[in-house]
């Protein structure tokens, strides 16, 4: 099958011109990496730090590739725009959280919200969640930027599952990388905070004994009533 490919930032300067790849049946988003690590023979500590993403949304290395994906490899990002999306595929926090890292942060601070096995007591089987996706995209970014803003962080990574999740599993994922703990602290607990109560995605549960959708945090009032 054949695969296309995008690389950014120092990557185009290290790998070679390849806009496409033939792969072998059964390849996953890890073996495109492997295969310019091992075309390339360069060893470095940036091949750990490489996020990819398939068809616009993060994935892990293990991730199965089918013909004519689009297959993206990020390196570290510098300061640019905020990393935010929403994925169906499990959140590789450990990579997300290395690509954020600079040289001049004092503090990267990682909220990894996982799903727990029960809920006020009742045993949780699974959860799905479901979002307005423009809208919450939208909201998103204008969180990450306001929160660079507002706290004086370099950078912020916002993302969040949808779709079926195990006990576990990451939901949703805040990265925040400063040069100061405080800032990177309150803006980590801001965002999730804030996230909570105006981003459009909701959550269901599924128990032993039903399903129910969650209850929510209200709305600010100044949503609600148009304020």
């Amino acid at each position: 099958m054949r695969v296309r490919v995008l690389v950014f930032g120092v990557l185009k300067e290290m790998l070679p011109e390849e806009d496409s790849l033939e792969l072998p049946e059964g390849a996953t988003a890890g073996t495109v990496l492997q295969h310019f690590e091992v075309s390339t023979q360069t060893e470095s500590p940036l091949w750990s730090a490489i996020a990819i993403a398939v068809n616009r949304e993060y994935v892990g290395p293990a991730h199965p590739l089918a013909e004519g994906d689009e297959v993206a490899l990020l390196p570290p990002v510098s300061g640019g725009s905020p990393v935010v999306a929403l994925v169906r595929e499990p959140i590789p926090t450990e990579k997300i959280a290395a690509s954020l890292r600079q040289g001049e942060d004092g503090a990267v601070v990682v909220f990894d919200g996982i799903v727990r096995n029960n809920t006020r007591g009742r045993r949780t089987l699974y959860l799905i969640y479901e979002a307005y996706e423009e809208m919450a995209l939208a909201q998103m970014g204008t969180l990450a930027h306001e929160a660079r803003t507002k706290f004086g962080v370099r950078d912020v990574a916002l993302i969040h599952r949808l779709g079926q999740l195990a006990i576990g599993e990451t939901s949703v994922l805040i990265v925040v990388a400063s040069a100061h703990r405080a800032a990177a602290f309150d803006a980590c607990r801001w965002l999730i905070d804030t996230l909570k109560k105006t981003v459009p995605i909701w959550k269901k549960e599924h128990f032993e004994d039903g399903a129910v959708w969650a209850d929510g945090e209200p709305f600010p009032a100044e949503i609600v009533k148009g304020a």
